[in-house]
């Protein structure tokens, strides 16, 4: 069962006819889908990363269907406009990553009661990485996937590394999982930071179309992670290294400015993936779909042709 639910269409500068619906996952909790219907050749299952939202990937929703393609994308839960765990709406907050699973669940069950054309794709960026990599591995219904920057590592000093563990691990017990990670806070990252020196994006038309979207819409904002969600993902990308990529044809682009995160988990996996493919994206910074059109025109073309060739 769905409703519909606020679309911003002017912020999201997507493909005509876009809308947005509330869905409730299997444990009660009510998540945000976006659609942009209209692709005959199969529909991608775009999975964001931590702190973004639907709106945020109108342009690539257009340039997909100008290949051929229908999107259907996603508010986590805990972010964007679907419903957040905390009281402080700013923080995010996550209990476990099989969480963000049910949310993978019902969105696939979105694009089939729309009747979005198959097969489906994956398309996950970053945090959107992770989870897109455990719905593969449960077996999710696409026949290819691409990644960008996935978030199969958090990146951090060697020296904080155990220190995470340990503070994270303690948050629970002690009552302090509600608390913002370490060197974070409320602040949306892209609203306070000045696009010289980002670690986002080099194209200044990219950042604007971003920083215009918070501004104008601050609902759709989050800070920092909290110490719960902290020690689910590194709990989550520790379960995942353990494992063996699944079957399925796969692209993962990867900045050489990437600062954000692990970069060696990504190297290893893809190393080892059976039909897998690492392409490095020379000076590009996290968000590859958000970088300057050479590198964005390249990654959605890569994307489309690796689709086209496992329909």
């Amino acid at each position: 069962m769905t409703t519909p639910a606020p679309f911003f269409a002017d912020l999201a500068d997507g493909p005509e006819g876009g809308r947005a619906v509330w869905a409730e996952t299997p444990d009660r909790v009510r998540i945000r889908i976006g659609i942009w219907a209209g692709g005959e050749s199969g529909t991608v299952l775009l999975m964001p990363g931590r702190t973004e939202y639907v709106e945020k990937y109108g342009r690539t929703a257009r340039n997909l269907l100008a290949r051929g393609y229908a999107t259907v994308a996603v508010d986590w839960r805990g972010q964007g406009l679907a419903a957040r765990a905390l009281p402080d709406r700013l923080v995010g907050h996550v209990g476990d990553f099989d969480e963000y699973q049910r949310d993978v669940d019902t969105l696939i069950a979105v694009a089939q009661k729309d009747g979005l054309p198959r097969p489906y794709f994956l398309l996950g960026h970053s945090m959107g990485g992770c989870i897109g990599l455990r719905a593969l591995m449960r077996g999710a219904p696409v026949n290819a996937a691409v990644f960008s920057a996935p978030m199969w590592g958090i990146s951090m000093a060697a020296w904080m590394r155990p220190v995470a563990h340990v503070v994270s691990a303690l948050a629970r017990p002690f009552g302090q999982a509600h608390r913002f990670a370490p060197g974070t806070n409320d602040k949306t990252y892209i609203a306070t930071a000045t696009f010289q020196g980002n670690v986002l994006t080099t194209d200044p038309d990219m950042w604007d179309y971003m920083h215009h979207q918070i501004r104008t819409e601050p609902d759709l904002a989050l800070g920092g992670p909290s110490l719960g969600w902290l020690r689910a993902a590194l709990r989550e990308c520790g379960a995942l290294a353990a494992m063996r990529s699944p079957g399925v044809p796969c692209i993962t682009a990867l900045g050489t400015a990437e600062k954000v995160v692990d970069v060696a988990p990504i190297h290893l996996r893809m190393a080892a993936w059976p039909g897998g493919r690492l392409d490095i994206y020379a000076g590009a910074e996290h968000e590859v779909p958000m970088e300057l059109p050479a590198h964005r025109d390249r990654f959605l073309d890569e994307a489309a042709r690796l689709f086209a060739a496992h329909r």
